[in-house]
């Protein structure tokens, strides 16, 4: 292939130079530069697997024929090549700076790696250049200035990074740009001035970048900007007065950046984009002041969000006269005053006005609200009086909240009218009255909050109808009668809170079977009798049932007190009596129940402690000779990469990094000094680590075991640039990596906290332990990382090697992700990866994996995630060996916790916890170490759950 590419170019430059007479000559000659220029451009693709290419042959005359080819009918010459979404890999080649009638170039959703070609500008016509959703990286070539013919470029979801070239826009006075999208990438620095020289320009999108500095004061002079979109950078400073010269603004996004100063006061003034503003969003920033009421003035304005910043003040009852709104976000600021009446007589699709200080009542809703309104969120004001029985008229309403008020209101009838609602939030909102009965006519219900309240009366029992509810919770009420039979039939059901009420007979035995339930509280409440015999109920600890009349458990010194009819003879040592021989019985009860257990759920951890144990041992002997191998050819590579370090053949390979940052730079030139035994900082199955650099500039380098992994650098740069792309807050960035056949390391950031190993089971008697605010963090930071690995990529990238030596904190102990998705460089999964697995992360291993059946899915990811979790409350390791036993972790805590005193395993290092938050967080964690897979949950609904748990009361003063 190399040596075709070389020969077709070498034609190509021969061709070039030749001179023909005019006539028909010259149009064969054309048609040759086309079919030439694309075979060269496409000999830089190393694969084609859906064969999209295959049409594209050397020999024909023309290229007009070819696949995804389009040209001009006047001359014949290719005019269009549009790629789009075809699994190509390879690099943008040279060839097409011959196509001179070309005008469209569209390489987007492919594989395609390397740097954006500069030659790419030359090309005479090309108008559109569309190279977004692939993996290219390096800079923005400054060549891209002077193509005089652009007008769309789009550079979007690649990982481009450094910064934009000082004279991008300087120097295109003769640029007919319309188009410019740098949108996803990793570009950092200041964005140049010079702006008013792209006079054509009208849309200019930076978006999830690092872009930093100001935003350019300039912008307002490109007269023709429609569609500006600046959000989720590093931006600071104020918003630039000179946007209100933009007559034709219609979309301007500033959300999720730096940005001080006042409100712009000319929003909506008659000197601004008034008759032009479509799209308004300028949240999650530190911007003051109050709202104009010259903001009513947008008259086609259509969705505006200034959440999470510093407004005050009453809303403008202008704000009702922006008659095509359809959003308004306004949630996390200081407004204060009442809800403008006019806002609820409008055709607005959502309304979020949560956590300001708005007062008096919820304004009555029109008939146009009816028809449109999904989301209302007026939650943690002080709004009072009645909610409005109208309500239940939305028709298309999903999402209702507005908790933590002081409506003092009774539920009306009309509530359960909505057909489409999935999340009714009224927590703590003065609730009084009862439940209406048809509170779940319409079968949608996901999440029913009513706790906090004053409600009375029963449950009712049409509860049963929520048949699509995940969380139900009407604690802290004073909630009367039984608990319905119907309730079992919420088979979706994972929390369920009934602490605190009135409730009395005797818990339904048919509620055992929801297999789904996850936590249950019925504590505080008059109950007697048994607990269900199947589901979560036998595991439930004292804090869940505690502070009822006579519930039958063990795990209670209270009376029992059973539902039964009187000509039953009941054993009168069985639950205790009333002739004072209540501690005699209580103990046989206790004894029996206990010695139950251990035939069962005892015999069960000891047998898998002896399996795992017997497994380690064969596993260590079968591969002891393998090992001592391995060591060989470890210390084999190591001498070779000295000797080539010496002659000078390290740097024969080449140091690829997708952030070119300035502070990187020197790694190029320092390879040979890192791997070095004094920069070791840790070793794992998948190779070395080493710290490299000083102060700011420190990165982590990985040197991979090189035995099993990809042995050609296109495999291997593909998968590496997909885990690149896998960017989070709770995910160790890829910076690089280094490649030759005998080497390959990876570049990474440096933790300057260390690994949660570490910090758990290795710190100093001086240094501070984790307090358990530390540890929640940390568990629901690693359960929203892995829930992106899982969730969004396709396929999943799987971690497989989940343990809080891969855990890693930054300065504010916030967890980050390391050595995700390492098993994609694996050419196989080999007995040798697999026994290293067992040996250095004992216990963390997911049990299908200990079959051999080496299914590498997202559940053995939870699997490690609920160990991990259970190491952090415990402070314990996973595995623990004494003289004559082995303790495992899991099976340890799910002991304790059927015996009802699992609080005794909470590690006292980290002080005061809240019951309400440790003992959900246990029992979550031993669904994830199910010895089922298809019975944990997904990363996804962990974060739901962990949310769910950590829920902050609100501050009120």
């Amino acid at each position: 292939m190399r040596f075709a590419t070389v020969l077709v170019t070498s034609i190509l430059s021969f061709l070039s130079i030749i001179t023909f007479p005019a006539g028909g000559a010259t149009t064969t000659l054309q048609l040759n530069d086309d079919v030439l220029g694309l075979i060269v451009f496409k000999s830089g693709f190393h694969s084609d697997p859906l064969k999209s290419l295959d049409s594209w042959n050397e020999d024909d005359d023309s290229p007009c024929a070819w696949r995804f080819v389009k040209c001009n009918a006047g001359n014949s010459r290719v005019s269009e090549v549009s790629l789009d979404g075809l699994s190509l890999s390879g690099k943008i080649g040279r060839g097409l700076e011959k196509l001179q009638s070309l005008k469209v170039l569209s390489l987007s959703n492919n594989n395609l790696t390397g740097a954006v070609n500069p030659g790419l500008a030359l090309i005479p016509n090309l108008e559109r250049l569309n190279l977004s959703r692939n993996s290219l990286s390096g800079d923005v070539p400054s060549s891209f200035s002077d193509a005089s013919s652009l007008q769309f470029l789009d550079l979007s979801q690649n990982l481009l990074s450094g910064p934009l070239p000082d004279n991008i826009f300087q120097n295109c006075s003769s640029l007919r740009l319309r188009t410019l999208d740098l949108s996803n990438n990793a570009f950092s620095g200041s964005v140049p001035i010079g702006m008013s020289a792209v006079h054509n320009l009208k849309e200019l999108l930076l978006n999830r970048n690092q872009f930093s500095g100001s935003v350019p004061p300039d912008i307002g002079l490109c007269p023709h900007l429609s569609r500006i979109d600046f959000s989720n950078n590093l931006f600071t400073g104020t918003i630039p007065a000179s946007l209100q010269k933009l007559n034709s603004l219609n979309f301007l996004n500033l959300s999720f950046n730096f940005l001080t100063g006042d409100f712009p006061q000319w929003i909506g003034s008659q000197t601004t984009t008034a008759a032009a503003f479509e799209y308004i969003d300028f949240s999650n920033n530190a911007l003051t002041g109050t709202l104009p009421a010259t903001i009513g003035d947008l008259k086609s304005l259509k969705f505006l969000s200034l959440s999470e910043n510093k407004l005050s003040g009453p809303l403008p009852n202008s704000l009702s006269g922006l008659a095509s709104l359809s959003v308004i976000r306004l949630k996390g600021n200081a407004f204060n005053g009442t809800i403008p009446n006019g806002l609820f007589d409008m055709k607005l699709d959502e309304i979020d006005l949560s956590r300001n200080n708005l007062a008096g009542p919820i304004p009555p809703a029109s008939s146009k609200l009816f028809e449109t309104l999904q989301v209302l969120d007026l939650s943690e004001n002080n709004l009072a009086g009645d909610i409005p029985a109208e309500m239940g008229l939305f028709g298309k309403l999903t999402y209702l909240n507005l908790s933590w008020n002081q409506l003092e209101s009774r539920l009306p009838p009309e509530i359960g009218y909505f057909q489409n609602l999935t999340v009714l939030d009224l927590r703590s909102s003065g609730l009084i009255g009862s439940i209406p009965g048809d509170i779940c006519d319409s079968s949608s219900l996901a999440i029913l909050q009513l706790d906090g309240n004053s409600l009375t009366g029963q449950i009712p029992y049409e509860i049963g109808n929520c048949s699509s509810l995940y969380l139900l919770s009407l604690s802290h009420n004073n909630l009367s009668g039984t608990i319905p039979e119907s309730m079992s039939l919420l088979t979706k059901l994972k929390i369920l809170k009934l602490e605190v009420n009135q409730l009395t007979g005797e818990i339904p035995q048919q509620l055992g079977k929801l297999e789904n339930l996850l936590i249950a509280n019925v504590s505080y409440n008059r109950l007697v009798g048994r607990l269900p015999a199947g589901g979560i109920f036998q595991t439930l600890d004292s804090s869940a049932i505690e502070g009822n009349l006579g519930i039958c458990s063990p795990l209670l010194t209270g009376p029992c007190k059973l539902n039964v009819p009187k000509p039953l003879v009941l054993d009168p040592y069985a639950y205790g009596n009333q002739n004072g021989a209540h501690d005699r019985a209580r103990e046989r009860s206790t004894n029996f129940r206990h010695h139950r257990f251990l035939s069962v759920s005892s015999i069960v951890a000891i047998s898998a402690a002896a399996v795992i144990a017997a497994g380690v041992m064969v596993i260590t002997l079968l591969n002891a000779s393998a090992r001592r191998r391995m060591a060989f050819v470890d210390n084999a590579l190591e001498s070779m990469c000295s000797s080539s370090t010496r002659s000078g053949n390290l740097t024969a390979g080449k140091l690829i990094l997708f952030d070119s940052k300035s502070s990187l730079d020197w790694l190029s030139t320092n390879l040979d000094n890192v791997l070095n035994k004094a920069a070791e900082i840790g070793e794992g199955v998948f190779g070395t680590v080493y710290r490299a650099g000083q102060g700011q500039a420190m990165v982590a380098i990985k040197k991979l075991v090189t035995s099993n992994t990809l042995q050609y650098q296109e495999e291997f740069d593909r998968e590496i640039r997909i885990l690149a792309k896998a960017r989070h807050p709770n995910l160790i960035p890829l910076r690089g990596y280094y490649w030759t056949p005998q080497l390959q390391l990876l570049v990474s950031d440096y933790a300057v906290q260390g690994s949660l190993q570490a910090k758990l089971h290795e710190h100093s008697p001086s240094s501070m332990p984790l307090t358990w605010p530390d540890r929640f963090k940390i568990v629901l930071g690693t359960a929203k990382g892995l829930s992106h690995l899982h969730h969004s990529f396709r396929p999943p990238i799987v971690h497989y090697n989940v343990k809080p030596s891969n855990i890693l904190l930054d300065e504010n102990l916030n967890p980050k992700i390391s050595d995700f998705g390492l098993a994609r460089i694996l050419t196989k999964l080999d007995k040798h990866v697999m026994s290293s697995r067992f040996q250095s992360a004992p216990g963390y291993v997911a049990p299908e994996l200990a079959c051999q059946s080496l299914r590498v899915n997202e559940k053995c990811d939870v699997y490690g995630f609920g160990v991990l979790v259970l190491e952090l409350v415990t402070g314990r390791r996973p595995v623990e060996y004494g003289e004559d036993n082995v303790v495992i972790l899991s099976d340890h805590v799910r002991v304790m916790l059927e015996r009802g005193n699992v609080l005794d395993c909470v590690d006292l290092e980290m002080g005061e916890y809240p019951e309400e938050e440790v003992l959900p967080v246990v029992k979550l964690a031993l669904v994830c170490t199910s010895q089922i897979p298809s019975s944990r949950p997904s990363m996804a609904e962990v974060v739901q759950i962990l949310e769910v748990i950590k829920t902050p009361l609100p501050n009120r003063m």
